[in-house]
């Protein structure tokens, strides 16, 4: 079951039924997009058709963010709750462990997704990790035998793959998007979880969702950091009141404009709802 909120479909799951579906996804064995969907990018969506079009290709869409389940609920179609990228991960990580699924790691600074790995393998023993790969890549104009693949959004000098800046500058040394591609492919994960910064991890994957050839792909922004150390999660007493949002701002105050859209994206929602326009 789905609802349409602001022209997209968003999935009516609990982080329980996620991790369901995903386990069928697996199963199958054919190439799924999960996206985690947060406020910024639905919005972001609304002035760019593309974007939106990318999120209703995906084969599941979760509330990632307490304004995406406040918005379903206002326009009359709520949704169980939040389903966030990192908890998702975390669960499937968990059932990967139980079941011998195998996980790739994609993103990041140099040495966090391996530290990540690390991190999650002592707490998971037996979790098969097929490979990880920092998000700091060239970009690829076009694969093998001359197929397109567009131009890698995840190295841009300045920038860091989660989205904040003051990235390294492009080192010629670094692999290009296709040597990328073709290192997943060749690990065969079951899950591949992609921290490039969204919308730029979700554009990655629907770009190569089919060369990639893993049964499940879904970006998760800033989680390798968190997982990793290298970030502090907001509080539980945060988390548990929906203030996440307010904790991040806290530690990056540089994030300040970017938060700017979730009182616009309120404001949208809520006439979208109440005046249909």
């Amino acid at each position: 079951m789905h609802i349409n909120l602001l022209g997209a479909r968003v999935d009516v799951v609990d982080l329980a039924g996620a991790v369901e579906k995903v386990a069928a996804f697996v199963a199958t064995g054919r190439p799924h997009q999960v996206i985690t969907l947060n406020p910024e990018i639905l919005y972001r969506a609304q002035q760019e058709p593309e974007l939106l079009a990318l999120i209703n290709r995906a084969d599941l869409v979760t509330a990632d963010g307490i304004g995406i389940v406040w918005a379903a609920k206002v326009a009359g179609t709520p949704v169980p709750g939040r389903v966030t990228g990192i908890d998702l991960m975390l669960a499937l990580v968990a059932r990967a462990a139980r079941e011998g699924w195998r996980i790739f790691l994609l993103g990041a600074a140099p040495g966090v997704a391996e530290e990540a790995a690390r991190r999650l393998q002592e707490k998971h023993p037996g979790l098969v990790v097929a490979g990880t790969q920092h998000g700091y890549f060239r970009p690829a104009e076009e694969g093998p035998a001359g197929e397109a693949v567009g131009a890698s959004p995840a190295h841009t000098p300045g920038n860091s793959p989660n989205d904040s800046t003051g990235g390294p500058p492009e080192n010629p040394k670094d692999p290009t998007e296709w040597d990328v591609v073709e290192q997943i492919r060749g690990a065969k994960p079951d899950l591949l979880f992609v921290a490039l910064g969204a919308p730029k991890q979700e554009k990655f994957i629907a770009r190569h969702k089919q060369a990639l050839g893993v049964p499940v792909a879904m970006g998760v922004g800033g989680s390798f950091d968190v997982i990793a150390g290298r970030v502090a999660r907001a509080p539980v007493w945060m988390q548990r009141l929906h203030l996440e949002w307010l904790g991040r701002l806290l530690r990056e105050p540089r994030r300040w404009r970017r938060m700017l859209v979730l009182p616009r994206f309120a404001w949208l929602a809520w006439r979208k709802a109440r005046l249909g326009k």
